[in-house]
């Protein structure tokens, strides 16, 4: 057993020169180019000498970090800095990292392509590769069509304010990324070449010219602008794409392609998420299913005007089926003055005369006029029309391909764009009824005394008294406005009702109960609300799975589930979790409650769903999809993925039509595998399950000594920027949900902070003491095999080792060194911590080089040390002479914001 002495120094292995792997010659040189654009546009904006300044701390960066030596130099020569000049070097800081990202990004295009050309090998984890791995796993085309129709892939985007960029930065970003694309093209002219190279210059000027951020908290609906900025651009654009790859891939694969089913669809947070957020109420969940919608028809009469420039075939020139002839018809005789108003020269050419009715129906149902669709349904069938006529009247290479590109469209969007998912805190709906009830003690009553009470009301037998207290009359308000949606918008409109803080049946039964006072109920007299509890804590999913068994067991509630199909959806929550008791507890009891909840549903007879509340950081259930997928408990995917994507994440996911493409096939890849073949089953995972268990314990019983220890608090509050980013205009949620405590700050801002001081402190404290001692316990041969043949395990270390990987205890230290007092009685304790993980990690995995079987992202990690050193630095200098103003300083704070946006982007990770 090793001991503390035998431990590396911390971050030995991270101080290391820069070297691109041997693909990779042509991202090293995009790296140059933009980086001497960036270089040539600060001396041209604030001159030589402030390019020089930048020229010179990084130099020293790189210096340092090549040497492996302390950054103790680095701080002296960015101290003391005035404000302006702070903030001025920070921005230019981040700027390289913008140029960086996007050229990576160009890369992953690159490498994409080059596969594509080879026609040879399938890019890994593609849908061909993984039909590849299927068919030679015996999985024959019969079992691909029936699991086809199964699955339902659903990216859920939350508002949390992780990710601040203006949507005027991100169109900036869209014009270098887009000239950078075009430059792949070797067939491009000189001229081409200057045009393009200008346009670059001028975005990246003009983004140099504008603020990061507003000084205006974000609205709601400044909040789904920037969602809206996704779904309906590189989202909307790429969805029919990504059915071309399949159909594609499967034809390649199988020589046959079926029918393929809607298996993607997209949900939103943004304007339902009620949950410690005064600002979200009915007034935000009317105003963005309104906008979504606004938003969807916008675009779709955009593509029809497209359309009907396409499909210009007249007649004498072609055929047409009867049906689109009777369509029309049909609209002669229902909507006489649009069809008085379409142009006499189409009267001939019956595709651009329906398409004209489809149009102005489109616009009725934007203005809610008499002439408006009642459903995407029948726009469908309108378009449909179009495409069978097509296709039977040799019109496939005539306009066919464009048409159902829009099919795939409508399919997947409807008319609302992204289901709604609404959410609050069960002890909103408990001071509710307790307010209805007239009961004082309704809280503090068991959960059984509550459910006997709730029985009747959630059935619908007895009515709730109507609301005179303002969380009765807000919650009201809010079950009328879904009742008007679905009838609006349609169901597909309204996502789940999420509860967070969900410990009991009884807490699921106060929905109903508050639905059927609001009248929230369909033709047969249910309530038409799909209902998830939300169990976040450790505790609360160790508890789950009674918690699920008691809610199947009333009646009530299975009357209920039997009018929504006996499908249950539960979802667990990462970041709470985590923030709790540690990220080894928090991952086994994410995987355990699933096993064991899945037990329970089975017996029940009941589907059950996990909608995983993941966050971009790994203490928050980040990390790659496909892994994730891959190591979750054989049975839990079944065709279906539900996982909220958030801040960055959804930037770097879905922020370039060709990467949404990329992520969408990856996922939809790996829930395919899962579920057509998932991991046989292994006779050492008991064993193994076993040994997590204390391993979590551990862990847990290690961080909650750290988080919970006297003054723990204190220094959490000045070895952090925490002050800093609480003042923060980052989004419209208040950072914490009451005061005080850690427990009552949300886990968003709890691991910003960690993240932006660079101790990365959320996503490995307490792994190295739970894997020593329970090695100890069980045996070191026990923890490495489960590193190497359990995908669980592996994942959670890999996981942990990315985290590790990004910080740097040396910055760390430097920040720590501001709690004065309680940086001597913490800090140690921190850094012993980081290097036992450190070491543990490396044993099991067996390497002596912290990410040797990533070196793409060590070198993305070792890309932006130089530019991150300074600015974490810079941040620590300015940090300490805010606090010592008193927090007053708003020139000090303006360049402290600049400080958090910068390390945010560099980190490429923040909450």
């Amino acid at each position: 057993m090793a001991t503390l002495s035998e431990y590396p120094p911390v971050a030995v292995n991270k101080r290391r020169e820069i070297d691109f792997l041997p693909t990779d010659g042509p991202l090293r040189e995009d790296v140059r180019r933009l980086g001497a654009m960036v270089g040539d546009m600060l001396a041209e904006q604030l001159g030589h000498a402030f390019f020089a300044k930048v020229e010179a701390i990084r130099t020293t960066a790189i210096r340092l970090r090549s040497a492996g030596e302390s950054p103790a130099a680095l701080a002296a020569e960015v101290s003391g800095l005035a404000p302006q000049l702070a903030a001025q070097l920070t921005r230019a800081f981040a700027t390289y990292f913008q140029v960086v990202n996007i050229a990576e990004r160009v890369h992953r295009i690159r490498r994409r392509r080059d596969y594509e050309r080879s026609g040879s090998t399938a890019q890994p984890d593609s849908l061909k590769d993984v039909l590849q791995r299927l068919k030679a796993a015996g999985v024959g085309m019969e079992e691909i069509s029936a699991w086809l129709t199964r699955l339902d892939i659903e990216p859920v985007f939350t508002a949390h304010p992780t990710e601040a960029v203006r949507r005027t930065l991100l169109e900036k970003e869209s014009v270098i990324f887009r000239c950078l694309i075009a430059d792949l093209d070797t067939q491009r002219t000189p001229h081409e070449r200057e045009v393009d190279l200008a346009r670059l210059r001028m975005a990246l000027t003009a983004g140099w010219q504008t603020a990061d951020a507003s000084h205006a908290r974000p609205r709601v609906q400044d909040e789904f602008e920037h969602v809206g900025f996704y779904l309906g651009g590189p989202i909307y654009r790429v969805v029919p794409v990504f059915y071309e790859v399949l159909e594609s891939a499967l034809n390649e694969v199988y020589g046959e392609s079926p029918p393929l089913p809607t298996m993607l669809r997209f949900g939103s947070w943004v304007g339902g998420d009620m949950d410690g957020n005064p600002n979200v109420n009915a007034d935000t969940i009317a105003a963005t299913l309104r906008a979504q919608r606004e938003l969807v028809l916008r675009r779709y009469d955009a593509e029809i005007v497209e359309l009907a420039r396409e499909l210009s075939q007249t007649l004498g020139h072609t055929q047409f089926d009867a049906a689109v002839f009777a369509r029309i018809e049909h609209y002669r005789a229902q909507l006489p003055a649009i069809a008085n108003a379409i142009n006499p020269r189409y009267a001939d050419m019956p595709y651009r005369v329906l398409l004209a009715f489809v149009r102005a129906r489109l616009q009725a149902t934007a203005d809610e006029k008499e002439a408006a669709y009642g459903a995407a349904a029948e726009l469908l069938a309108d378009i449909q029309l179009i495409a069978d006529s097509l296709r039977t009247n040799k019109g496939r290479n005539a306009g066919w391909f464009s048409v159902r590109r829009l099919l795939w469209r409508v399919r997947t969007f409807g008319f609302h764009l992204a289901r709604l998912d609404v959410r609050q805190d069960s002890r909103v709906h408990a001071a509710a009824l307790a307010a209805a009830l007239g009961d004082e003690q309704w809280e503090t009553r068991t959960a059984d005394a509550q459910a006997a009470v709730l029985e009747s009301h959630a059935r619908g037998d007895a009515e709730l008294p109507e609301p005179s207290d303002e969380k009765g009359a807000m919650l009201d308000a809010v079950f009328d406005q879904l009742a008007y949606a679905r009838d609006a918008y349609g169901a597909g409109a309204i996502g789940l009702y999420i509860i967070s803080m969900a410990r009991s049946a009884a807490d699921v039964l106060a929905v109903l109960a508050l639905a059927r006072r609001a009248q929230f109920v369909d033709e047969n007299g249910s309530v038409p609300l799909d209902i998830a509890p939300l169990f976040e804590t450790v505790d609360d999913l160790q508890h789950a799975p009674q918690t699920l068994a008691a809610l199947f067991a009333d009646p009530v509630y299975r009357a209920h589930l039997a009018a929504r199909d006996d499908r249950q959806t539960v979802m667990l929550g990462y970041s709470d979790s985590s923030k709790d008791g540690g990220i080894v507890a928090s991952r086994w009891a994410l995987q355990d409650a699933q096993v064991e909840l899945l037990k329970i549903a089975q017996g029940a007879g009941v589907s059950i769903a996990f909608f995983h509340g993941r966050g971009g950081s790994v203490s928050r259930g980040g990390g790659k999809t496909t892994r994730a997928v891959i190591a979750s408990p054989r049975g839990s995917i079944a065709g279906r993925l539900r996982v909220t994507e958030q801040g960055e994440v959804i930037h770097r996911k879905f922020g370039i039509r060709a990467l949404a493409l990329r992520n969408l096939e990856q996922t939809v890849g790996a829930v395919l595998e899962a579920s057509l073949r998932p991991r046989p089953p292994e006779p050492r995972e008991a064993a193994w399950r076993s040994a997590v268990d204390v391993a979590a314990r551990h862990g847990a019983a290690a961080y909650r000594a750290l988080v919970r220890a006297d003054g723990f608090v204190d220094y959490f509050r000045e070895a952090t920027p925490i002050d800093v980013i609480e003042r923060m205009t980052l989004g419209s949620r208040p950072s914490r949900r009451g005061s005080g405590s850690i427990d009552n700050l949300r886990a968003i801002p709890w691991v910003f902070a960690w993240t932006q001081n660079r101790c990365g402190l959320t996503g490995w404290y307490g792994v190295g003491t739970a894997l020593e001692r329970t090695a100890a316990e069980v045996g070191e041969d026990v923890l490495r095999e489960m590193a190497q043949r359990w995908p669980f395990f592996r994942t959670m270390l890999d996981d942990v080792e990315m985290v590790m990987a990004k910080s740097d205890l040396e910055i760390a230290a430097a920040f720590s060194r501001l709690a004065g007092p309680l940086h001597e009685k913490f800090f140690a304790q921190i850094e012993a911590e980081f290097a036992r993980a450190e070491a543990w990690i490396l044993r099991l995995k067996d390497t002596d080089r912290v990410l040797a079987d990533d070196p793409r992202l060590a070198l993305s990690i070792r890309l932006r040390n130089p530019y991150l050193d300074p600015m974490n630095l810079i941040q620590v200098d300015l940090v300490s002479r805010w606090r010592a103003a008193g927090r007053e300083d708003e020139a000090l704070f303006a360049a402290l914001v600049a400080t958090v946006n910068g390390i945010a982007q560099g980190m490429q990770n923040t909450g």
